[in-house]
């Protein structure tokens, strides 16, 4: 995310909850649960209810709760995150709609068989939550585990898909 523009956020009542969609000038930036852990303070951030990215996003969201979407079509800023986690990150974009993975998998796939902590924290912290899915990560036993939006939305998630 460039550093020097605030990115500017929206937000729109899902199924799930409150969740609030940021954009930065490069792309979609953040999707989050109202609540959910390891968002940043976005207290400061403009709100912009009409801008055409959001607006955008906000669509597409709506559509994939209404099982009328299966992937997403948005320009993403993934900046924010260190090399590291940005490269977990475009890997959660290769995990298909209604299919799951354990983190040790996704840790294989990543040529990092030992790194299995350090990609568990990386998928935690992923700013775009459904869009970059985060929630289709699973552990080893097929356990929800460790989703910063709740267990509950990650169930709802994976119902949603079919993926349960």
């Amino acid at each position: 995310m460039n550093k020097n523009t605030a990115p500017v956020t929206a937000t729109f009542d899902s199924p799930l909850g409150l969740i609030r969609v940021a954009a930065s000038p490069q792309g979609v930036c953040g999707v989050w649960f109202e609540g959910q852990r390891h968002q940043p303070d976005a207290s400061r951030w403009p709100t912009v209810e009409d801008h055409p990215l959001l607006q955008q996003a906000t669509v597409q969201l709506t559509q994939y709760f209404a099982g009328q979407r299966r992937q997403f079509d948005l320009p993403l800023d993934l900046s924010a995150g260190t090399p590291f986690q940005q490269t977990v990150w475009q890997a959660l974009q290769s995990l298909p709609f209604g299919t799951s993975c354990s983190y040790g998998a996704l840790s294989a796939q990543l040529g990092r068989p030992s790194a299995v902590r350090a990609i568990s924290s990386a998928v935690g912290r992923n700013p775009v939550s459904i869009v970059v899915p985060c929630h289709r990560v699973l552990g080893a036993n097929g356990a929800l585990t460790g989703y910063a939006g709740g267990l509950d939305r990650k169930a709802a998630l994976l119902k949603l898909e079919g993926a349960v």
